[in-house]
């Protein structure tokens, strides 16, 4: 049986914190065997990971924004490109060979695709149905029933933006331990998941400072009108 977070950010997204070499480091501390690396429309950080010698397995991936939200694609190490409708993303990710996993479905001000496409649970291989970034709770818990009635693997990720959060969220599948075994292994469900809550104070920060980051380039778009 592996252990994996299978929702990782490095500072190869715009609100990650830790490098790479962080997050390896990080990840080997917590005691996992795999960690996606899937930051926001970008492979870069995954692609460094791959060239850095670590006891730690690390599935390339890719957290896309789609047209009616974010949808993680692992195994990949091509950009998917952005703002697209979430089904003309997933045909593209799946002529990939990408295993795809809607992240945090109904959390409120996480775009979600969920909350604006219905069928987005449908048209995935599997569902994040822990997410350690939450408030009560809820929106977890509704995942894992709909991704159950809709028989969807349900799997778990920290969606870690900083080396400490490494590993609060977890996957935990039974697979060889190699990539392509572990992402057939999750579309046949071969998989269970939890973990523990990352303390809300750090994405109530990061959320402050996204915020202003797009005040301020909205800010400089107006001022160059």
């Amino acid at each position: 049986m592996l252990t994996c977070d299978l929702h990782v950010h490095t500072s190869y997204s715009k609100d990650g914190e830790s490098s790479v070499e962080e997050i390896l480091r990080a990840a080997e501390t917590a005691g996992l065997d795999v960690i996606a690396i899937t930051d926001h429309d970008t492979v870069d950080g995954a692609k460094k990971a791959l060239t850095l010698p670590s006891p730690v397995l690390v599935i390339p991936g890719i957290e896309v924004s789609t047209k009616q939200g974010h949808l993680l694609v692992l195994g990949v190490t091509e950009v998917i490109p952005a703002g697209l409708d979430v089904v003309e993303t997933v045909n593209i990710a799946r002529r990939m060979g990408g295993l795809l996993i809607l992240p945090h479905p109904y959390h409120v001000w996480r775009h979600g695709v969920a909350r604006r496409k219905k069928s987005g649970m449908s048209v995935v291989d599997a569902v994040e149905s822990f997410n350690s970034r939450y408030i009560v709770g809820s929106a977890n818990k509704k995942a894992a029933r709909i991704a159950r009635r809709l028989g969807k693997p349900c799997v778990g990720g920290s969606d870690a933006h900083n080396a400490k959060f490494v590993g609060f969220g977890r996957t935990y599948i039974d697979a060889e331990r190699n990539i392509p075994a572990i992402l057939e292994a999750v579309r046949a469900g071969k998989v269970s998941c939890g973990g523990r809550k990352t303390p809300l104070r750090t994405y109530t920060r990061q959320s402050i400072n996204n915020t202003w980051r797009k005040i301020k380039r909205i800010t400089r778009h107006m001022q160059l009108r």
